[in-house]
């Protein structure tokens, strides 16, 4: 086998079914081994910008998946960097493959030439600073050394991008020392004597009716915590709040449920959070979309218990009181065992206070479509084990204040990077995980239009995503940024094409949504079909979503 071959049949053993990417001069070899490939579906995109971020969304939700995106030297490769910081930013094992020149024209100004050498770009330090790790695979003989590295490197500890540079010499040379892969990644536990100390405090706790909340956060979807989370809220009858990257990991109508926190948070979980006396955050980073900003006395007069895999989270915003370095998952299970032991009479059921976004009523004087509306309809249709996807801008923040999530359905916005178009296209990627489930993306019109030519990649590979375009001619969020700062604003609005017209010009099934009344119909169409779909919906621009607004 040569080194194309092996690195396909390397992601072949360890059960990678979809790769994505783009074709080009120096990673063109590697294309004739994927096309081989019986296991591996190759999707091949308009733009290497949106390989990367279909690798995130193919990981996303399934945390045992390696997302791998791979693209050619230089121009093609510089477009994985924005995959790669949203890799980077929420703990997705992503692998990266690129071209890169080989090594008797290095320094010489050859084609796409990324080496830093003689006025060239340098992509391995630019690798280097958005992965956990950057290789360059010199001789063919490190091939299996270095793949086993990157994937250990990917899902050890907290995950996270990897990336390997392939000089096109030595793509095709032969690789004579083939190994299988060992993967030797050891789930990452708690000391047990910082468990007993976080059991102890949340025990006591417990038992003097001090008012506990459990602040569930992206972690605990990546740990599968959702069954230890369950038990230990349901034992011990603590309330509790989802931040907008965990929504629906428990349902939103369990009776402790609280709704989502944070700047766009629903009331009852503000209020509750902010009368809390213990807070038990558990896969939390604390983003400043769950923190007001990074207030900074938010915690004061709580007692913070702060489970989170990578240590370099603990205290990084808030200091914990008590401390635990854990996957959520084993931490869980070692509390609720020293919990048990601790013979916790009958804990006292809370009284919550209400108000839930989702619960207003319908804006029926709204000019145009009052997006919080069409979002509760969504809800209300969505059907169980479905994906909503939440592109950057103020569409997302609708999405994450007026969902409700209860029949096992998952809910993701951009995270702290954030770059817009993301979802737009990662979605794709979600779907290609989960092709069991109905994937919705919710993305606005500004989104759509930097990426939505993916559309045809989905026509093409019949992955059948819907996208629900919160059409409104601008860009909401910043526009209303503006407005609070300076009441004025600039360069904020823009046209729109036929979004009717462009979907089906790519061979896809389109849809125009002007009253509330249209939207449930083209929905349940859309999902009936089982093919790409867009819904243009046709929005209010002068209404803006809930949200701590303030300086950028």
């Amino acid at each position: 086998m040569d080194v194309n071959q092996t690195i396909v049949k390397v992601l072949e053993d360890f059960g990678v079914q979809y790769v994505f990417g783009g074709s080009g001069q120096v990673n063109a070899s590697m294309l004739l081994a994927l096309r081989d490939s019986k296991k591996i579906k190759t999707i091949i995109i308009r733009n290497e910008q949106a390989a990367s971020f279909m690798a995130c969304g193919y990981t996303m939700f399934n945390p045992n998946h390696l997302g791998v995106c791979f693209a050619t030297g230089g121009p093609g490769a510089f477009n994985l960097f924005s995959g790669m910081a949203v890799a980077l930013s929420d703990s997705l094992p992503v692998l990266a493959i690129t071209g890169y020149t080989s090594m008797s024209q290095r320094g010489k100004g050859a084609l796409n030439e990324s080496t830093g050498l003689s006025r060239t770009p340098d992509s391995h330090a630019m690798f280097a600073a958005t992965t956990k790790k950057s290789y360059i695979l010199e001789r063919p003989e490190d091939t299996c050394d270095i793949l086993e590295d990157a994937i250990n490197t990917a899902f050890e500890g907290r995950p996270g991008p990897v990336h390997i540079h392939i000089p096109k010499d030595v793509t095709t040379a032969e690789v004579t020392n083939y190994r299988p892969i060992q993967f030797k990644v050891k789930e990452v536990c708690p000391e047990e004597s910082a468990l007993k100390h976080a059991a102890t405090v949340l025990g006591d706790a417990i038992c003097q009716h001090k008012k506990v909340l459990a602040l569930i956060g992206y972690g605990c979807v990546r740990s599968e915590a959702s069954a230890e989370l369950k038990q230990l809220i349901e034992n011990y009858q603590i309330p509790f709040v989802q931040t907008m990257d965990a929504k629906g990991l428990l349902p939103e109508n369990h009776p402790l449920c609280l709704g989502m926190y944070g700047t766009s948070g629903d009331k009852a979980a503000n209020t509750y959070f902010e009368q809390a006396e213990v807070v038990l955050a558990m896969g939390n980073s604390f983003a400043q979309n769950a923190t007001f900003s990074f207030k900074p006395d938010l915690y004061q007069g709580k007692q913070l218990i702060h489970i989170n895999i990578d240590p370099a989270e603990i205290n990084k915003v808030y200091p914990a009181d008590v401390p635990v370095v854990s996957d959520v998952k084993p931490a869980l299970k070692g509390l609720l065992r020293l919990l048990e032991e601790q013979q916790i009479v009958q804990p006292q059921v809370p009284v919550l206070p209400t108000g839930r976004y989702y619960d207003e009523p319908v804006h029926q004087d709204a000019p145009r479509i009052f997006p919080g509306d069409i979002v509760r309809l969504l809800s209300d249709n969505l059907p169980e084990n479905a994906i909503v996807m939440g592109d950057a801008g103020s569409h997302m923040l609708w999405l994450s204040s007026y969902l409700k999530l209860a029949k096992n359905q998952r809910y993701q916005n951009p995270g702290s990077f954030g770059p817009m178009a993301s979802h737009t296209n990662g979605c794709i990627g979600v779907k290609c995980a989960n092709p069991d489930k109905v994937v919705i993306a919710g993305v606005g019109d500004g989104c759509y239009q930097m990426a939505g030519f993916e559309l045809m990649t989905a026509v093409q590979y019949n992955i059948p995503v819907i996208w629900v375009i919160f059409n409104n001619s601008e860009f909401n969020i910043i526009k209303k940024f503006l407005l609070n700062m300076y009441n004025d604003e600039a360069y904020m609005q823009f046209d729109n094409p036929d979004f009717v017209r462009y979907a089906e010009a790519c061979g896809a099934k389109g849809y125009r949504v002007e009253k509330l009344d249209e939207f449930v119909p083209a929905l349940q169409d859309a999902i009936a079909r089982n093919k790409p779909c867009i819904i243009d919906v046709l929005v209010d621009s002068e209404v803006y979503p809930p949200f701590s607004l303030g300086k950028v």
